[in-house]
């Protein structure tokens, strides 16, 4: 689905200098979030005891699971903000940011209401230990509560990338993720509340978050939303935001269930194995998330000049965000494979955990190259809002990435991450499969 915008608009030139201004900031931003990963599992890692590292890791695969799910309200807004801009529309502009609000109050409020059948599911679907499951049921029944926030900040950073304002996306990320370290080190390793000390860390990390992110949003637009209740629940409208919405939600349920399922697969193989997993996924955040900040450059600009129907900066703005994020992707692989080790032995003090991790850890450093086109389509059908297409090449990559699992099933862990490597690539091949024909049919003449 796109957005029809039938007068022309002459977009800015889009360059490596445009590109590098929008991705940079958010690959500072993004990469802070792992970082956070790291240091809780480090805190709770240098305790010493498996179970509580394990319970960690399967808490944040199932929150993982519940908020990525509803990241549409941050990609979403992103696409439909990025079009309005290179429109010249301010007013879907300011009802964009006042819809996304609406509907993350609404999520938010709706995943604390059902969070005990959900924690109940969600334990029963992971299949880990008894020990392990206790232990996450505390952190869940605390980071619950951190939703409505959680769903505010993505309906803010989504209106900020669509304007190409990342630099205040960046300061509010990085804003974030600093208090929920320092939270978390005080919370852990300072005061001794364990589990549920990394829970509460992150859902107070969230909530300021949410209250400085809804200052700026009042800032940008002059102290008030300046929009009336009509627009904002404009029924084309609303039909539109829920069908792009609803694709990407059953897309990204399809990307964070082939997670789940990864981390699953190894619970199944022991807790030592479990953790081992996790470390590394930490680690492939940390570089994936370099990636998603050309993602992000190819969201905004692509969106932009689908607004302003210009075929040839949104072509130029594909190619440049490719480039870039093709010689990050290789060189981030070597850089991984190089410094795991050291990082590995960072993170955690149990060596039955060290040894596993080292064992699979040429498979984690082929992740960001065999992933990269993944990360750049992704941006390009978000920014197009190219939502049916991307959730159905997601969907096709899941079942692939389950086919090769069993047909590899009987290779235990190495089984698991060939099949997940094999995940990562088919993203990107069939969405570069559907790219051809979805490019001219957004930019051909009205009949």
């Amino acid at each position: 689905m796109h957005a029809p915008s039938p007068a022309p608009q002459p977009s800015p030139a889009v360059t490596h200098a445009r590109v590098l201004a929008i991705a940079v900031p958010m690959i500072f931003a993004h990469v802070t979030t792992p970082l956070l990963g790291i240091v809780s599992a480090t805190a709770i890692g240098q305790l010493g005891e498996a179970r509580l590292l394990a319970a960690v890791a399967l808490g944040a695969v199932i929150f993982d699971f519940l908020f990525w799910a509803f990241v549409f309200l941050r990609m979403g807004t992103i696409g439909l903000t990025a079009q309005a801009v290179g429109a010249r529309d301010d007013v879907e502009r300011r009802a964009v940011i006042a819809r996304a609000l609406v509907m993350a109050l609404i999520c938010g409020g709706a995943l604390v209401l059902l969070q005990r059948p959900i924690a109940v599911a969600a334990f029963q679907l992971m299949g880990a230990s008894s020990d392990v499951n206790a232990a996450a049921d505390t952190y869940f029944s605390v980071r619950i509560w951190s939703a409505p926030a959680t769903f505010v900040n993505y309906a803010v950073l989504g209106w900020l990338i669509g304007q190409a304002r990342t630099v205040v996306g960046l300061v509010l990320q990085v804003a974030i993720n600093l208090v929920n370290m320092v939270l978390t080190i005080c919370f852990v390793s300072l005061w001794g509340y364990g589990v549920a000390g990394a829970a509460t860390a992150n859902t107070m990390a969230e909530y300021s978050g949410a209250a400085a992110g809804l200052v700026v949003v009042l800032v940008l637009l002059g102290g008030r939303f300046g929009v009336s209740r009509q627009v904002v629940f404009d029924k084309a409208k609303l039909v539109r935001t829920i069908a792009i919405n609803r694709d990407i939600m059953i897309r990204t349920a399809a990307l964070v269930t082939g997670f789940a399922f990864f981390t699953r697969q190894g619970a199944v193989g022991g807790e030592t194995v479990l953790a081992a997993n996790a470390i590394l996924m930490n680690l492939v955040g940390v570089v994936a998330f370099f990636l998603d900040g050309f993602a992000t450059a190819a969201e905004q600009l692509c969106g932009q000049a689908v607004g302003a129907r210009d075929e040839t900066a949104f072509r130029r703005a594909v190619r440049l965000a490719a480039l870039w994020a093709i010689t990050f992707g290789t060189g981030a692989s070597a850089l991984f494979y190089a410094g795991g080790p050291a990082a590995i032995d960072f993170i955690t003090s149990a060596e039955a955990v060290r040894a596993e991790a080292r064992n699979y850890l040429v498979f984690a450093a082929l992740t960001p190259f065999t992933g990269v086109m993944a990360f750049l389509f992704d941006g390009v059908f978000i920014g197009s809002t190219w939502t049916t297409a991307m959730r159905n090449c997601m969907v096709a990559a899941f079942f692939t990435f389950i086919a090769v699992w069993w047909l590899l099933s009987s290779y235990g862990n190495t089984g698991l991450w060939i099949a997940f490597l094999a995940f990562q690539l088919c993203r990107g091949v069939y969405q570069g499969l559907a790219y051809p024909g979805m490019v001219r049919r957004t930019f051909e003449p009205a009949a």
